[in-house]
């Protein structure tokens, strides 16, 4: 059927749909969904793809590629918006935006304990403990912590609070004034929990309110002459005013909002976040998509609900620099003010200071989407490149390269890495532990056993396993790459599968087949990018490998021990965070472990003291 054909029985059933909210699933030939999208009037909406008017290129090739369409009726917009969004998770189409999953985005914990502590983490637990951000980047979420202990003279090593209360010596950094000294018993579990209280309250933009209350302590204990304290207080309203310095002041001094700007063309989109909290610049992020993800205003709905859920707080107002219809406007400020649990409200200015405000934050976008293009462009170019040299009859958008390690018998290990574009796909990498091979030196018959566990993944129909790679590389030479093949040609999977091979410095020098080598050596661009590729998968896969020694090295002491298990070797090294923490702990500590019994406690001080009290009956007798 020709793609005009198509295009007519599309829009006479497209012309049939109600005009009432839902969400429509565009397949292509295959049946495969390839966009999810929402609308408040399914007739009007899904009609307009299949009507003759211009579209835009991203558009317009979705478009071209649809085959059949399903629906969805729903009874309101969030209901839409809500189904649209479970959808595109489920499916996972290829034009749709897709965010960065949110257990991957750092967020700063402070936890529920007598005396608290701020840690950095990447997962958000069901516990009592209380999460900021996400964050941009780990570095920024780092800074914060690092920035707060400063300001606040908050301690940050890993004694346990009461319980290493005047055990030990203060550390350097009390000695140096950054450190308020929890451990020497100076400071009370309340005054303490006021120093969190205002570190909870800087993470939440209001680091203008702590400056005040500070001013009162100040003064309150400067009339009960109490002026050690008031010192301190002095001290960190001067650290609060040069971090008000250093940022970057945007907006009145109350102000507290998030900026959104969408820049889009024919070859990417890119939407930048401002972070706006007491007028001043607090954080910002960029999110960039291809050339292959739609993202028009109205598609700005579903990703600022999406954006948001991951959120711990969500300021009072969004400002947007561009457009958006009332209805969506007023269907998102409801939406995000459920989630907020105050009201929210989503507006764009047309004026002022706050029109500027948008319009910088557009210039934003627009300069990150040019380095995107610039970027894109060189690694496409790079990869066109490859396709030539290694006579290649598609283009490698996904490069998957792998590599084994092991240390003697044990622990052999294989690791595979994803290149995406030209960029590397961590979220993509996994490792095998190699069950089936006796002989840790055979690296053929190991990386036989991992590409057959991972093609075993091509039935999956979701998850980066579901796509079979453009081009498969491996770390290893003819012989490598021969045992790959023979497996390829018993599945009957065709992809091309070539050799890094390295030179007797062990740096990359060719790339082969099982019967030549094609030298790289004065393609700088090509060579560049094997070269980091190679590095990348022997440093994952070195690395996955030696975190499993460590953790069998740490475990394999405990076991030893009577009526110690794994289980429970595991359990104490959670609770303490180490074998170094353990050894401190007293008895009763190591009992208060949920699982250790008193007599295990018991059996594992004594285990691991048994060196000390060596060591001290040697002195005496010495003596």
């Amino acid at each position: 059927m020709q793609q005009e054909e198509i295009r007519k029985r599309l829009l006479e059933k497209a012309n049939t749909l109600p005009l009432c909210p839902g969400v429509y699933l565009m397949r292509d030939r295959g049946g495969k969904v390839i966009y999810v999208g929402k609308s408040r009037k399914l007739k009007n909406r899904v009609s307009q793809y299949f009507q003759n008017a211009e579209k835009n290129l991203k558009t317009a090739r979705m478009v071209s590629l649809v085959h059949e369409f399903d629906y969805y009726i729903c009874d309101t917009e969030i209901e839409a918006l809500s189904l649209e969004n479970t959808l595109i998770k489920q499916y996972t189409p290829k034009y749709n935006i897709r965010l960065k999953d949110a257990k991957s985005y750092p967020y700063i914990k402070l936890t529920s304990e007598e005396y608290p502590r701020l840690l950095f983490t990447r997962r958000r637990d069901s516990d009592r403990a209380k999460y900021f951000g996400p964050y941009s980047g780990s570095s920024t979420a780092y800074a914060l912590i690092e920035l707060l202990r400063r300001t606040l003279r908050l301690p940050a090593c890993s004694r346990v609070f009461p319980r290493d209360i005047g055990r030990e010596r203060p550390c350097i950094y009390y000695q140096m004034n950054r450190c308020c000294g929890v451990c020497t018993g100076a400071v009370s579990a309340e005054e303490y929990g006021r120093l969190m209280r205002y570190a909870a309250d800087i993470l939440n933009g209001k680091s203008r309110a702590v400056r005040e209350m500070l001013e009162g302590e100040m003064y309150a204990f400067a009339e009960e002459e109490r002026y050690e304290a008031a010192a301190r207080c002095r001290d960190t309203i001067a650290a609060l005013d040069a971090i008000g310095e250093k940022q970057k002041v945007v907006a009145a001094p109350d102000a507290e909002h998030d900026v959104v700007a969408l820049y889009s063309d024919d070859f990417c989109s890119c939407v930048s976040v401002f972070y706006v909290r007491s007028g001043t610049l607090q954080d910002k992020a960029e999110f960039l998509f291809g050339a292959d993800s739609i993202l028009e205003t109205e598609d700005m709905t579903t990703f600022l609900c999406e954006h948001y859920q991951s959120r711990q707080y969500i300021p009072p107002q969004i400002l947007l620099s561009f457009e958006m219809e009332d209805a969506d406007r007023e269907m998102l400020s409801s939406y995000l003010s459920k989630i907020a649990g105050h009201r929210v409200t989503v507006r764009t200015p047309e004026r002022g200071t706050l029109k500027t405000l948008c319009e910088m934050v557009e210039k934003n976008a627009a300069e990150q989407a040019k380095l995107y293009r610039i970027n894109t462009s060189k690694s496409e170019g790079t990869l066109a490149r490859l396709a030539e040299l290694l006579r290649l009859e598609t283009y490698p958008s996904r490069i998957e390269a792998y590599d084994i390690s092991n240390l003697g018998k044990e622990h052999l290990t294989a690791g595979m890495i994803v290149c995406n574009n030209g960029k590397f796909s961590k979220a993509d990498y996994r490792t095998f532990r190699i069950r089936s091979v006796e002989d840790s030196t055979d690296d053929y018959a190991s990386m036989r056993e991992a590409l057959e566990r991972r093609l075993e993944h091509l039935q999956d129909k979701e998850g980066s396993f579901a796509n079979l790679p453009d081009l498969i590389l491996l770390d290893g030479g003819r012989g490598h790459v021969s045992v790959v093949r023979e497996l390829l040609r018993e599945k009957g999977i065709d992809l091309p599968v070539f050799g890094m091979v390295k030179d007797d410095y062990h740096k990359t020098r060719a790339l082969c087949t099982d019967t030549e080598e094609i030298s790289i050596a004065k393609e700088h661009d090509v060579y560049s990018l094997i070269y980091r590729i190679q590095e990348e998968v022997h440093r994952f896969t070195v690395g996955r490998m030696e975190n499993a020694k460590r953790k069998t090295l740490k475990t394999s002491t405990l076991t030893r021990i009577s009526g110690i298990g794994e289980v429970k070797a595991k359990k104490l090294l959670q609770a303490f965070g180490g074998m170094g923490a353990l050894r401190t702990a007293d008895v009763d500590a190591i009992a208060a472990v949920s699982g250790i019994s008193r007599r295990d406690a018991e059996a594992v001080w004594t285990e691991l003291h048994r060196d000390k009290k060596k060591r001290v009956r040697e002195e005496n007798d010495g003596k």
